[in-house]
C-alpha cells in the first residue's frame, strides 16, 4: 500500500499545491517512450522512483520546489540504472526550461491574475491581491523584476538575491527611479505653499483645511516612492489658533447680529466648543481619507503620525497639540467600520507617542494622554512607543519619527536648519539590501575563522548592491515627481534639476540591513544570543556591519546605516532557501521562517522587561533604524500593566510597541482570537474557536509583523511564526 503524502509543492509561477504522485510518474513515462526497448524501465521500476520520491517530500519539514523534485525524479532514474531515460529526462527538462525563458514574465503575470501565486500575492499583508488596481501594480512589478536581474543588476548580485544570500528589496520597483522611505517637511508645504497636480495650494486659513491639505500630500507623496512616509501633528498644530481667531471673530460678529452678549468669558467658551468640534472633523478628515484612499500602488498610504507634545514651544501651541493628541486617540479606539458595520483596528496611519519628563509620571502635565494612549494600545495595538529620555542618548540630543515603520535617519552634521537646529524633515532613505547572517554561518559550517572571511565577503556583495540603488537614483531630474523634490515634501529644486546633491552629504540615508542574528549564533555557538557565551559573538558581528558603513561612509560621503530589517515575505524565502542549501539543521534551519533582525526568537520563553533590556543592546547597534516588541495578551482591562511596561520603555529602550490582538469573526460575532490550525495536508490556515469559520472572507484578523499592523493575511512562513509566539506578559 502506497503512503499518502500529505506536504506542499511550490511550483515556478509561486502556487503551492498538494504534492501529486501521478505527476511524476506520467513525466518518467513519457521519457520512459522515447528510448528503444532494450533501454526501456519496466512498470515497477517506474512506480519505485515516483514511491522514493515522494517519501523524500513527505520527510521534508517545508513546502518542496518543483525543481527539487525533478533532480530528485532524475537521480532516482539514474540509481535505477536507467541511463538512456535519464538522458531523455534531462533534454526534456531542458527544452522546457528554454520555452519559459523566453519570456520571463509571462507565467508570473498570468498567475497574478488568476490569484494562485501565493509568493507575491502575500507578499505584503497589506495589499488585497484581488482588486485591479493592486494586481495592476504587481503586474509593473513583474516587469520591473524581469528587467533588474536581466538587465539593470550584475549577474553575481542577481543570483545571490535568489539563493537567499542576500536580498535586494523592492526590485519590483527598481526599474523606475524610486526611493524608499522619508519624513515629509508637512512644515514648509503648509507655512509656505506647495503644488499638487499643477494646481497651487495656499496656506491654509483653519485647521480643517490643514488636515484635508495633509491628506492630499500624503496620497501624492505614497504614489511616489515605493516606501513609508511620516508626518508630525506639531506642523499642524499652530492651526488650532488660526482657527480659533478665525471661529472668534465669527462668534463675535453672529452674537452682535442676534443682539446676544458677547463679553469675553462667553465668547471664550463658545470659541472653544467650536473650535474642539472642528479638530475632531479634521482629525476625522485624516483618519478616513488616509484609510480609504487607494494610491497607484494598490494599497493605502503607508503612512505614520508622529505625536511628540515637546516639539512645540510650551504654553498654548502646546497644549493645543495636546488637544489634538487625545482627539487622534479617542478616535483610533473607536476604530473604524467595516462593510458590515462593525468597529475594527485599521493598520494606518501607524501612531507613535513619545514619552517625555512631562507625560510619564502621574503628577505630570499630559499624563491623562499617556493613560489615553495605554488604552488605545491595548484596545487597537497602537501607538507605538519611542522614549524620548533614550533617544536623546543615542541620537546627540535629538527626538524625531521614523520614517514609516522603522527606518530612522542618521543625526548628521552636515545637515542642520537654518536656526542652527539638526534637520531631519524632508530628508529620505535611498534603499535597503540585507544579509543573511544564518547563511553566512551555515556556509562556514561553524569554523569562527571561516565565518568572519565570508562575512566581510557578503558585506562587501552587500556594498556593491547598495550602490546599485545609489546609481539607479543618480541622474534622476525632479520633474519626475514634482510633489517630492520640486514643492516642499523633500526639496524645493528648479525644474529640470538633478537629485543628486540629495544623494551625498547626509542628506539622505542607504540602509545595511541584516536577519537572522539567533540562528547564526545557534549555528556557529549551539546557543541563542541571549545566552551569556553567545551575547558578545551577536555584538561583535553587529559592530563589525556598523564598521563597514563608518568605512564606506567615509570613503563615498554617502550615509550608510546599519538596519533592523523588517522582514515579512523575505522570513520565508530565507528559510526555504536555507533548507535548500543546508538542509534541516535543528534551531537553525527547521522553521519556515528566520528571525526579524536581533530580536529574541519567537518561541524562546521570557518575561517582556527582561527581553527589552536585552534588546536595547542591540537596538543602539541599529541606528539606522529598529523596533523592538513584547507579545502580550488582551490587555483591555488590565491597563496599569501596559502603563508599567510604556514605564519601562521610556526608562531602558528608544523604540517599542506592544503586540495585542484585535480580531473579529463575520460568521459569529465573536470578537476574541482567530487561531491558526494545521491541516491534514501541512498548510496553516486561521480559525474561528467559537464557530470554526475557516473562510478568511468572513473574519478580520489583525497581527503585528514587521512593526506595523497587517490585515490582508500573511504566507505559510510568516503564519508559522506568528503561531509560535509566545506571551512575554
Amino acid at each position: 500500500m502506497r503512503t499518502e503524502v500529505k506536504n506542499r509543492v511550490i511550483k515556478r509561477n509561486g502556487e503551492e499545491v498538494t504534492f501529486d504522485i501521478t505527476k511524476i510518474e506520467n513525466a518518467i513515462r513519457k521519457a520512459n517512450n522515447e528510448v528503444d526497448n532494450l533501454h526501456k524501465m519496466n512498470e515497477y521500476q517506474i512506480l519505485a522512483v515516483a514511491d522514493n520520491v515522494a517519501g523524500k517530500i513527505g520527510e521534508s519539514t517545508h513546502a518542496v520546489n518543483v525543481e527539487d523534485i525533478q533532480d530528485m525524479v532524475e537521480t532516482g532514474i539514474m540509481e535505477m540504472r536507467g541511463y538512456e531515460v535519464a538522458q531523455k529526462y534531462v533534454r526534456y527538462r531542458y527544452r522546457r526550461e528554454l520555452s519559459r525563458k523566453s519570456n520571463t514574465t509571462d507565467n508570473g503575470i498570468l498567475s497574478l491574475l488568476d490569484n494562485i501565486n501565493e509568493e507575491v500575492t502575500q507578499e505584503n499583508s497589506n495589499k488585497n491581491p484581488v482588486i485591479n488596481s493592486t494586481q495592476r501594480d504587481y503586474m509593473a512589478g513583474e516587469v520591473s523584476k524581469d528587467l533588474s536581474r536581466r538587465v539593470l543588476l550584475p549577474e553575481d548580485i542577481v543570483r545571490a538575491h535568489e539563493e537567499g544570500i542576500i536580498h535586494f528589496h523592492d526590485t519590483d520597483y527598481f526599474a523606475q527611479r524610486e526611493h524608499n522611505c522619508d519624513l515629509i517637511n508637512l512644515e514648509d508645504m503648509l507655512q509656505n505653499g506647495t503644488v499638487i497636480s499643477e494646481t497651487m495650494i495656499e496656506k491654509p486659513h483653519s485647521f480643517f483645511t490643514a488636515c484635508n491639505v495633509t491628506t492630499q500630500i500624503v496620497a501624492q507623496v505614497a504614489s511616489n516612492q515605493y516606501g513609508g512616509q511620516s508626518f508630525t501633528l506639531a506642523h499642524l498644530a499652530p492651526f488650532v489658533e488660526v482657527s480659533r481667531r478665525k471661529i472668534r471673530g465669527k462668534v463675535i460678529e453672529e452674537r452682535k447680529a442676534c443682539g446676544e452678549a458677547y463679553d469675553e468669558e462667553t465668547v471664550n467658551k463658545v470659541t472653544e466648543l467650536r473650535l474642539k468640534d472642528e479638530i475632531k472633523s479634521g482629525i476625522q478628515t485624516i483618519q478616513y481619507q488616509l484609510i480609504t484612499l487607494m494610491t497607484c500602488n494598490g494599497q493605502a498610504p503607508f503612512v505614520t503620525v508622529f505625536m511628540y507634545l515637546d516639539e512645540v514651544p510650551e504654553g498654548r501651541t502646546r497644549d493645543d497639540l495636546a488637544m489634538i493628541v487625545e482627539e487622534v486617540l479617542n478616535q483610533r479606539i473607536q476604530g473604524v467600520k467595516n462593510e458590515k458595520g462593525v468597529w475594527i483596528t485599521p493598520a494606518f496611519p501607524k501612531l507613535i507617542y513619545v514619552l517625555d519628563e512631562d507625560n510619564i509620571t502621574e503628577d505630570s502635565r499630559y499624563w491623562y494622554l499617556t493613560e489615553l494612549a495605554a488604552k488605545c494600545t491595548a484596545k487597537r495595538m497602537v501607538p507605538d512607543y519611542i522614549s524620548a529620555r533614550m533617544m536623546r542618548e543615542l541620537k546627540k540630543g535629538n527626538v524625531y519619527t521614523c520614517m514609516g515603520c522603522r527606518a530612522f535617519l542618521t543625526v548628521e552634521e552636515s545637515q542642520k536648519n537654518p536656526d542652527g537646529s539638526y534637520k531631519f524633515y524632508g530628508r529620505f532613505n535611498q534603499g535597503v539590501v540585507t544579509i543573511n547572517l544564518v547563511d553566512v554561518a551555515c556556509s562556514s559550517n561553524g569554523d569562527m575563522d571561516k565565518f568572519w572571511e565570508i562575512l566581510d565577503e557578503r558585506l562587501e556583495l552587500c556594498h556593491r548592491a547598495l550602490r546599485c540603488r545609489h546609481e539607479r537614483l543618480k541622474g534622476t531630474v525632479s520633474d519626475v515627481a514634482p510633489i517630492l523634490w520640486q514643492y516642499g515634501a523633500l526639496a524645493r529644486l528648479k525644474k529640470g534639476e538633478l537629485i543628486d546633491k540629495l544623494l551625498y552629504n547626509g542628506y539622505s540615508t542607504i540602509s545595511l540591513g541584516y536577519a537572522g542574528l539567533y540562528e547564526m549564533c545557534m549555528r556557529m555557538l549551539g546557543k541563542s544570543h541571549t545566552d551569556p557565551e553567545a551575547k558578545p559573538f551577536a555584538l561583535a558581528v553587529m559592530q563589525r556591519l556598523n564598521d563597514k558603513c563608518a568605512q564606506w561612509k567615509a570613503a563615498e560621503n554617502i550615509s550608510y546605516s546599519v538596519y533592523g530589517t523588517p522582514m515579512e515575505s523575505t522570513t520565508y524565502k530565507f528559510a526555504k532557501c536555507l533548507q535548500k542549501r543546508f538542509g534541516i539543521i535543528k534551531g537553525v534551519t527547521d522553521k519556515n521562517y528566520i528571525t526579524n533582525s536581533y530580536h529574541v526568537h519567537v518561541s524562546e520563553q521570557i518575561d517582556a522587561f527582561s527581553k527589552l533590556k536585552f534588546e536595547s543592546e542591540f537596538q543602539k547597534l541599529s541606528p539606522g533604524g529598529a523596533i523592538s516588541y513584547v507579545e502580550v495578551p488582551n490587555m483591555q482591562n488590565n491597563i496599569p500593566a501596559v502603563l508599567s511596561v510604556m514605564r519601562f520603555i521610556y526608562d531602558n529602550i528608544m523604540y517599542a510597541e506592544l503586540n495585542t490582538k484585535s480580531d473579529y469573526c463575520e460568521a459569529c460575532g465573536y470578537d476574541g482570537e482567530i487561531e491558526i490550525r494545521e491541516q491534514e495536508d501541512g498548510k496553516l490556515i486561521w480559525e474561528c474557536p467559537n464557530c470554526g469559520n475557516r473562510d478568511q472572507d468572513k473574519m478580520f484578523v489583525a497581527r503585528r509583523t514587521c512593526g506595523y499592523i497587517g490585515t490582508q493575511f500573511w504566507n505559510q512562513g510568516r503564519t508559522q511564526e506568528i503561531r509560535d509566539r509566545v506571551l512575554h506578559l
